[in-house]
């Protein structure tokens, strides 16, 4: 197998296992050791590696039409891929934007926003994150690794504060209050509301520590943005396609955002993303004012319809769902035996559970130890995420079976 020592060594990495094939839950490595993957690419193996129907359709679609560039001409399955896309996505959702990646999509949705308000600031969440590129790391503040050495970011973003009941040491109801109470304080001390294009939020914090957004407090935000005429931007990069219980994460609480982002697990890991709107705010961006010359590449949309086949088809949300709850109430257990492990929390298949030391400070140290001991002794690969890195991630793929839960559950209560 090839060397890396002409691969810059900028990326972080969890593990250094030289896969070469994956079917399912389970990743392969050079040598034949099979290992069972709890990090799906970081969340984005939605049908699991591999998954027969996305590989026939990525194979058929390749030899038909690589690259159908969209400002050239049109190839009919960017148009099949939209339409999907309406019947699937909120009511206020009917068109869409195609590009690459997650942060690409989110520039977008911060573009188009700018362009149809009129406004320049856009409002993000403490424990936010949004991406990698300039603006998007500008909207990123779950961790400082991922800004540190790229100062002076774009200006326009400003932060409020994330309702985070277990950190706060309340309920979900007192903690949405509180959020909103700082919200309103920013749009009356730094970004007034007439000068605010955008909030953006993810309706679970993904990066910044797996913590969904109570459903009272998206109803909140909804009502604000309605009365200051600021849009609504929901990013579902991480919560989208299945990985909560449902479609997508706003479905829970029935809120309906005026844009969405979707990347990751929309089409099973084949770069590509999107961002959706009503054809009203659609039809005010001005023509050619945004592009990308990948956009709507027919490769990914073959890979992303068959995609939203098999999880709205062959019951993979309903499996997300109850893989869920399974996986929440046998690490309940596993959180009765070992008092560090202070909270267990999540929707679906997008679980967190939080370490905390006896002094009551994030407990990276214990998280390290837990990751590579389930790696090294028991085969199964999780990763963290938080601000301090105190908090293992539960995001298998949608297609896990109860036996792989039971496994994965084991050999994590193992390793601690």
């Amino acid at each position: 197998m090839s060397g890396d020592e002409h691969v810059a060594g900028v990326w972080f990495q969890v593990t250094d296992l030289p896969v070469v094939e994956g079917r399912g839950c389970t990743v392969v490595t050079a040598d034949g050791t099979e290992y069972l993957d709890f990090t799906s690419g970081i969340a984005v193996t939605s049908t699991g590696h591999c998954h027969p129907k996305v590989v026939a359709a990525i194979r058929d679609q390749a030899g038909r039409f690589i690259h159908s560039q969209v400002n050239c001409y049109r190839n009919p399955i960017v148009g099949e891929l939209a339409d999907r896309l309406a019947t699937i996505t909120p009511e206020s959702i009917d068109q869409f934007f195609f590009s690459n990646s997650g942060a690409e999509a989110t520039e977008a949705a911060v573009k188009l926003a700018r362009q149809v308000s009129g406004r320049p600031n856009v409002i993000v969440m403490d424990g936010s994150f949004h991406g990698r590129t300039m603006l998007t790391m500008a909207m990123t503040t779950s961790k400082t690794g991922y800004r540190a050495g790229y100062q002076p970011l774009p200006a326009g973003i400003f932060v409020a504060p994330f309702p985070r009941a277990f950190e706060w040491g309340c309920n979900e109801a007192d903690a949405s209050r509180r959020a909103l109470a700082g919200l309103r304080h920013l749009l009356a001390s730094q970004t007034a509301p007439d000068e605010t294009a955008a909030i953006v939020i993810e309706p679970v914090l993904g990066e910044g520590g797996y913590i969904p957004a109570p459903d009272a407090y998206l109803h909140a935000l909804r009502d604000l943005c309605d009365e200051t005429g600021i849009l609504l931007v929901a990013d579902e990069v991480q919560a989208g396609f299945g990985r909560t219980g449902r479609l997508f994460a706003v479905d829970h609480s029935g809120v309906r955002p005026d844009v969405m982002v979707m990347a990751k697990g929309i089409a099973s890991g084949f770069p590509i993303a999107a961002i959706g709107a009503s054809s009203d705010l659609m039809g005010k961006w001005p023509r050619g004012s945004h592009g990308g010359t990948y956009g709507g590449n027919p490769i990914g949309c073959a890979a992303a319809l068959a995609t939203i086949d098999v999880l709205t088809d062959d019951g993979v949300i309903a499996n997300a769902a109850a893989r869920g709850d399974q996986l929440l109430a046998a690490l309940g257990a596993v959180q009765r035996s070992h008092p560090g492990l202070a909270d267990v929390r999540g929707r679906g298949l997008m679980v967190a559970t939080e370490f905390v030391a006896p002094d009551g400070t994030p407990d990276a140290a214990t998280v390290a130890r837990v990751i590579e001991t389930a790696r090294t002794e028991h085969r199964v690969l999780f990763m963290n995420c938080g601000t301090y890195g105190n908090i293992v991630r539960w995001m298998p793929p949608l297609v896990v079976t109860a036996d792989e839960i039971y496994r994965a559950v084991a050999a994590f209560a193992a390793a601690l």
